[in-house]
């Protein structure tokens, strides 16, 4: 099976962290009812950055966004709207092959 036959042009998943576990929520919660999010994973992670000059070691929740990437702007925005930091990490990543059959449940479940 080939690249192409298992990937429609635009899926991908976004990463983006969030300080608490209610914040995660709230953002993932929101991005499936809008449509913008087929689905979103999180989980507790412990992150280790550069911030301001300074080094941190913080708890984080991190969130896997399945999506459609040509939403990727309305997506960034909404998540911005709803996120308590100042620069929040808003990655996005393609897709490059899946099950056909979950890849076209995705595709269903978010606008575009």
């Amino acid at each position: 099976m080939s690249l192409s036959e298992t990937k429609p042009a635009a899926l991908g998943v976004v990463l983006v962290t969030a300080g608490s576990e209610a914040e995660a929520n709230t953002i993932a919660s929101f991005l499936v009812e809008q449509r913008l999010a087929a689905c979103v994973s999180v989980f507790p992670l412990w992150s280790i950055y550069r911030w301001q000059g300074k080094i941190e070691h913080e708890p984080e929740w991190q969130l896997i966004i399945k999506t459609d990437l040509r939403q990727f702007e309305t997506l960034s925005q909404t998540i911005r709207q709803h996120h308590s930091y100042d620069l929040p990490e808003i990655i996005a990543l393609p897709i490059a092959a899946g099950l056909p059959d979950y890849l076209s449940w995705l595709q269903a479940q978010v606008k575009g």
